[in-house]
C-alpha cells in the first residue's frame, strides 16, 4: 500500500471518533439488554461484517492457506477475544457510570508493556515505572471519586473487572502481533470460535432469544463499529501512515473526546475528579511511549 500521510491522519480521525462514541453505546444499549445479551447479538453482528469484508476484499481462499499451529493459535485467542474480554468489559459497564469504566479500561496499553516483561522479556525502563504510578494514581481518584483517604471504590466488583479486562486485551495484542495471519482473517476466525462460546454462554446465563429493537440497534452499531470497522480503519491509517508515530498520539483524543459524548448522549455529570484522574491517565501513558521512542 502507498504511503500517504493525508489519507492516514483522515482514517485515524474516523478511528479515533467511533472509539469514541463507544462507551456511550455501550451504556445505552445496556438500558434494553443485559451484558450478555449485548455480546451475543454484537459479536454476531461482527462476524457477519467481517465475512462481507473478506468477501469484498476477495481474500476467501486466506481462510484456509494457514498452518495448523496458526488456526490453534487464533482458536485460543477467540476465546480471549471476543468472549473473555467483552463479557468482562460489558457487565464493568453495567456495574460502572461510563465516565469511570472507559477511562479504566483505557490502561491496558501499560498492563501490555507489565506483561510483555514476562512474556517477550522487555526490560523496562524508568519511563515505564514512573508512567504506571502515575496511571494508577489517576485510576485511584477516578475510582474514589476523589476521596483518596476513603479507600472506598465507588462499585469494587465493576472496577476490578474493568481493570481485569486490560489484562485479557494486552494478552490477546501480544500474542495476536507474533501471528503472521492477515489481520481480517485473524480477527474473522477469533470471532467464529468466539460466537458459538458466547451463544453456549448465553442459554445458561440469560435469555438469548429476548429481542428488543433498540437493543438490537445498539449491537449492531457495537458490532460493527467497536468491534470490525473501526479497527479496518486504524489498520489502513497505520499502513498509509509514512511513520507510525505521526498518528499514534492522536489516540489521546479519545478519551476527552468520549467523555464529552458521555456527558451528551448519557447525560451524565462528568465529575472534576473523572477529568483529573484520566489526564493522569494520559499522561502517564504519554511519559510511557516517551520511553519507546528515547528507547528506539
Amino acid at each position: 500500500m502507498e504511503k500517504n500521510q493525508k489519507k492516514a491522519y483522515f482514517y485515524a480521525f474516523v478511528a479515533v471518533f467511533f472509539w469514541s462514541t463507544v462507551a456511550s453505546a455501550f451504556k445505552l444499549t445496556l438500558r434494553y439488554f443485559d451484558s450478555v445479551q449485548l455480546l451475543l447479538y454484537s459479536s454476531l453482528f461482527s462476524l457477519i461484517f467481517l465475512a462481507l469484508v473478506i468477501l469484498y476484499q476477495g481474500k476467501f481462499r486466506l481462510l484456509f492457506s494457514y498452518d495448523k499451529k496458526s488456526y490453534y493459535v487464533l482458536a485460543l485467542l477467540g476465546i480471549i477475544n471476543p468472549f473473555a474480554y467483552y463479557l468482562v468489559i460489558f457487565r464493568a459497564y453495567e456495574l460502572l457510570p461510563a465516565q469511570e469504566a472507559q477511562p479504566l479500561n483505557y490502561t491496558w496499553a501499560l498492563t501490555l508493556t507489565y506483561l510483555s516483561v514476562y512474556i517477550l522479556k522487555y526490560r523496562l525502563n524508568i519511563y515505564d515505572f514512573f508512567a504506571g504510578i502515575i496511571c494508577y494514581f489517576g485510576v485511584f481518584i477516578i475510582s474514589t471519586h476523589g476521596d483518596l483517604f476513603s479507600s472506598t471504590f465507588s462499585n469494587s466488583l465493576g472496577v476490578f473487572l474493568a481493570l481485569f479486562s486490560t489484562l485479557l486485551w494486552a494478552v490477546y495484542w501480544i500474542y495476536n502481533t507474533k501471528n503472521k495471519v492477515d489481520p481480517v482473517i485473524g480477527l474473522f476466525i477469533n470471532f467464529a470460535v468466539g460466537v458459538p462460546l458466547i451463544f453456549i454462554w448465553a442459554l445458561f446465563f440469560t435469555k438469548p432469544f429476548n429481542i428488543n429493537f433498540f437493543g438490537i440497534l445498539g449491537s449492531m452499531y457495537v458490532g460493527i463499529f467497536e468491534m470490525g470497522l473501526t479497527f479496518l480503519f486504524w489498520l489502513s491509517a497505520m499502513k498509509l501512515s509514512v511513520k507510525t508515530s505521526n498518528i499514534a498520539n492522536l489516540i489521546f483524543i479519545s478519551p476527552f473526546l468520549s467523555l464529552w459524548f458521555i456527558s451528551l448522549i448519557l447525560g451524565e455529570k462528568i465529575l472534576v475528579s473523572t477529568f483529573v484522574g484520566l489526564l493522569f491517565i494520559v499522561i502517564g501513558l504519554l511519559l510511557q511511549q516517551k520511553g519507546k521512542q528515547k528507547s528506539e
